[in-house]
């Protein structure tokens, strides 16, 4: 009996040392059933923390002679009896012990002879608490599943089977039970086809079907195969009904979910822009992580974009970010483009008609003083000044037909030379002319995403001038400038094509077209002709559209005549000029988008154009009328066979870093 007495006096002696603290007078067993204690325990043998956890739970422990060593636990909020109690099983987990109930008694021995005398008939029922528990199996042979399972369970565990009842008896810690529970209900499945799928609850599927490849192929599991379901998140299995098994096993296994903690994971994109894709996330991630019963609203997520490597750090839930890992799926995808080929064509037809009389006379042909009289019509491209007309005959021909009769020799005034004088001229001219221009702008850009183009001048126009005069009466300028606005002179496209749902497209439009126009008379600057088109439309992918459209015709009759005389019937001819203009313009500007939703689309109309400018440059080295060698001649090497690419389908997801 002196032993034993010993024992108890030591357990006493432990027990009487403060390791806790009572938010309330008294303690014990005998306390209040909410009674709170903190546990604060640093370098104590466990035995005091065995004798502590039994005064304020009321529990009485039998002790095995190999339980010693030193424990630590900080706790900082009071706790009760049932929470304790928990913590100590904990506890002695960590340290390699267990429970194990005996009546009204509870034994702490070493793991490994716990799970020998493992029972459901503990008084526990924490996740550390040893328990045996049978699992019967329905479509799988116990026999099968034990080799598929033996790696997937603790060292410390033991899975047994009975082949008789087909069964599986699992001793080990609750958690562990449960869990291996879990994955047990998973692959214990009815499968008769050849390829299972295994939709994922926790787990990304690509990075699982990676995982399993990797690994069929350094250990070769039968003939399995795993595949990934982005869209789904599934797996899809096929193989012998063997290497599904293990397959499905370890699934299973990895499709668990994470620590409530939060983990950060780098999310590399394809196609979207980090720094554009964020701000969407983080909306997504506030909605997530609010009080919507969804997560936990007091961990809100994290998004942040880096732009060097395009990628998304995401500090989140594991539950949050496998939200925002399928709006990313979602998201970072291919966009299609448009090439927009703009066909701006303008047809323009003059005709010009102009007859009249204009005549000279003087009196004093030998340059003695005399009388000089005549017509001299203004714009008529004719003599421009009497004196002129008289002194130079050619300088009085305008363009057209010019008829007359020269009126003997006149002395020059400013040269004093003798030369011919023209008596009478008549004027006859039609003039008839047309253009035809066409202007072919195209470019290329993404779905939703605008795009500009501008071929054409910065032509410079005035806007202001500044002369100082010399100080000390002097009048000459200094310091003169002037200043000058740039201003775009062209063809300007600016275009955002929207793709919708079919094979239409839907584009904002804003064409401009303007040249320099020739000077009038009185303008103090530049003038310039502009034609500009805003609008919306919505267009067939391929089909031609006409924007708008601009036809005018001007007329303008101009006719010149002497007072009284012009209007003299027949007579008057003589004395009258007329000049008539007619103007037709015809502008049209159209339009054809093309949806290019792959790489071979894009690769055959960028072929196209580089072999039609390679042709006008062959044509243009073998004119023979050419100055320059052949070989110096500029020329676009020729491009190599073409290879269709690889169908335009989305890649695997990435594994996250």
């Amino acid at each position: 009996m002196r032993p034993i007495l010993l024992s108890l006096a030591t357990v006493l002696a432990l027990s009487s040392a403060p390791l806790f603290a009572q938010d309330a007078a008294g303690g014990g067993a005998g306390g209040e059933v909410n009674q709170q204690n903190t546990l604060n325990i640093k370098d104590a043998d466990i035995r005091t923390l065995i004798a502590t956890v039994s005064e304020i739970t009321g529990r009485n422990f039998i002790i095995d002679p190999r339980v010693e060593g030193k424990v630590n636990v900080i706790s900082a909020k009071p706790m009760s009896a049932a929470e304790i109690y928990s913590v100590f099983e904990s506890v002695l987990r960590v340290h390699g012990y267990a429970l194990v109930a005996a009546g009204d008694m509870v034994k702490i021995v070493p793991e490994a002879l716990a799970m020998q005398d493992g029972s459901t008939g503990t008084s526990s029922t924490g996740p550390d608490a040893i328990i045996s528990q049978v699992i019967q199996l329905k479509h799988v042979a116990a026999k099968d599943l034990l080799p598929v399972l033996q790696p997937l369970k603790p060292q410390s565990a033991q899975l047994m089977a009975s082949p008789s009842g087909n069964a599986l008896v699992v001793i080990d810690r609750a958690a562990n039970v449960a869990r291996l529970t879990s994955l047990i209900r998973r692959i214990d499945v009815e499968s008769e086809s050849a390829v299972e799928v295994i939709l994922l609850g926790h787990a990304n599927a690509t990075e699982v079907a990676n995982t399993l490849t990797r690994l069929i192929s350094d250990t070769g599991i039968g003939a399995g195969k795993a595949v990934a379901d982005a869209r789904t998140n599934a797996i899809l299995l096929s193989g012998d009904q063997a290497a599904r098994l293990k397959l499905r096993a370890l699934v299973s296994h990895l499709d668990t979910p994470l620590e409530n903690s939060d983990a950060t994971q780098v999310v590399y994109l394809r196609y979207a822009k980090a720094e554009t894709l964020a701000p969407v996330l983080d909306g997504v991630a506030n909605t997530l992580t609010g009080n919507n019963g969804k997560t936990d609203a007091a961990r809100p997520a994290t998004i942040q974009a880096d732009s060097e490597t395009n990628a998304l750090v995401i500090t989140a839930a594991p539950a949050v970010f496998r939200e925002l890992q399928s709006v990313i799926r979602s998201l970072d995808v291919r966009r299609a483009q448009v090439l927009i080929q703009a066909i701006i064509a303008e047809v323009s037809d003059e005709a010009i008609q102009e007859i009249g009389v204009q005549w000279q006379t003087t009196n004093s042909l030998d340059g003695s003083t005399g009388v000089i009289g005549g017509t001299n019509f203004p714009g008529t491209g004719g003599q421009g000044s009497i004196i002129g007309a008289l002194t130079n005959p050619l300088g009085a021909l305008g363009a057209g037909l010019n008829l007359g009769y020269l009126d003997g020799i006149a002395t020059d005034p400013i040269t004093g030379k003798p030369v011919a004088a023209i008596g009478a001229l008549a004027k006859l001219l039609k003039g008839d002319g047309r253009s035809n221009v066409l202007s072919e702008p195209s470019i290329m850009t993404l779905d939703n995403k605008e795009a500009i183009i501008k071929v054409g001048q910065e032509v410079p126009f005035l806007t202001g001038q500044f002369t100082n005069t010399g100080s000390g009466g002097s009048s000459q300028p200094t310091n003169p400038f002037q200043t000058v606005e740039r201003k775009d002179v062209g063809i300007e496209l600016k275009v955002t094509p929207h793709i919708n749902e079919g094979n239409e497209i839907a584009l904002d439009i804003s064409q401009i077209v303007s040249s320099l126009a020739p000077t009038p008379t009185g303008a103090t600057d530049l003038v310039t002709n502009k034609r500009e088109i805003n609008t919306s439309v919505l267009v067939r992918d391929g089909a031609l559209l006409v924007l708008g459209g601009l036809t005018t015709t001007e007329v303008t009759e101009n006719i010149s005549k002497v007072p009284g005389l012009g209007d003299i019937p027949l007579l008057g001819n003589l004395f009258r000029f007329r000049k008539s203009n007619v103007l037709k313009r015809n502008l049209m500007v159209f339009l054809r988008p093309v949806i290019l939703r792959d790489a071979n689309a894009e690769n055959a109309i960028s072929q196209e154009k580089y072999n039609f400018l390679r042709a006008e440059q062959l044509q243009v080295r073998e004119r023979r009328e050419n100055l320059t060698k052949d070989r110096q001649q500029p020329l676009l090497p020729e491009l190599p066979a073409a290879t269709e690419l690889p169908a335009a389908t989305r890649p695997a997801e990435p594994a996250a870093q």
